[in-house]
């Protein structure tokens, strides 16, 4: 049983590597993020033409996200949004049940926070704390939450720790706020559970060759149930989808578990 997670930065835009990554991979689910999709033009039928079911929350050009099965699992809405959220409109959290694989999976992308110390930061936290509150409602279910967070979890998901002092996605209330998250979910870090001591990267911004430069953060992850571990097999990250024609400025993570 395959799972991926990838901030595609605009799934009209990148729909074709999105059916490179389904044809690479044939993953059973994809938790897409930041789909900058308008719900009337989010192209279910061509996903639906490389064999996969989705279930999307969708608001327009900045946000939006997405849960995709193979066809045949089956693919359940539970709930678009997280109660208390402070932009209502805003579709940051999606949640589904996969019946054929007896999971409970959802796609959330957090604020980004922009700057330490704004009333946008402000929300980004908050917006963690909602998170938190819910994974602790879902604890002990076989769940597996993915998606952009806008947190390197510790220095060891930056290239530079130096060089990020004072910025969003290192604080240690964002990361505070993280740690909540798997703590009250009783989740696992998946990427970091199978390589302790490997520094990979998920995002590398468009400028200064940051990619080439290795200039990276991991702050995309698959977070996987504590009753779940014992079934992980692989995780990692496909770079190649982060070069070639229009990428994304993510690379997909993707985690392996035996089936149940």
């Amino acid at each position: 049983m395959k799972v991926a997670t990838w901030n595609v930065n605009s799934l009209r835009a990148r729909l074709p590597r999105v059916i490179e990554l389904l044809e690479r991979h044939s993953p059973d689910v994809v938790l897409l993020q930041e789909t900058k999709c308008a719900a009337e033009a989010f192209p279910e039928a061509d996903l639906a033409a490389a064999g996969y079911e989705s279930a999307h929350h969708s608001a327009g050009r900045w946000t939006g996200v997405a849960v995709l099965a193979r066809a045949g699992l089956g693919l359940r809405l539970v709930r678009a949004g997280l109660p208390g959220e402070a932009r209502i409109g805003e579709a940051r959290w999606i949640e589904a049940e996969i019946p054929g694989l007896g999971l409970r999976v959802a796609s959330v992308y957090v604020v980004n926070g922009r700057e330490v110390g704004s009333e946008t930061f402000a929300e980004k936290l908050r917006f963690l704390e909602l998170l938190a509150a819910r994974t602790s409602e879902l604890a002990g279910t076989p769940l597996i939450v993915g998606g952009d967070v806008n947190v390197a979890p510790t220095d060891a998901d930056v290239w530079d720790p130096q060089a990020l002092v004072g910025a969003t996605h290192v604080t240690g209330d964002e990361r505070t706020r993280l740690a909540e998250v798997l703590r009250a979910g009783r989740l696992v870090d998946a990427y970091r559970a199978l390589h302790p001591d490997d520094p990979q990267f998920t995002w590398w911004d468009y400028r200064m060759g940051a990619f080439h430069r290795g200039m990276g953060m991991r702050i995309d992850v698959l977070l996987v149930a504590e009753n779940l571990v014992a079934r992980l097999r692989s995780c990692g990250i496909d770079r190649d989808l982060r070069k070639g024609p229009k990428p994304s400025d993510h690379a997909p993570l993707l985690a392996e578990l035996t089936p149940s």
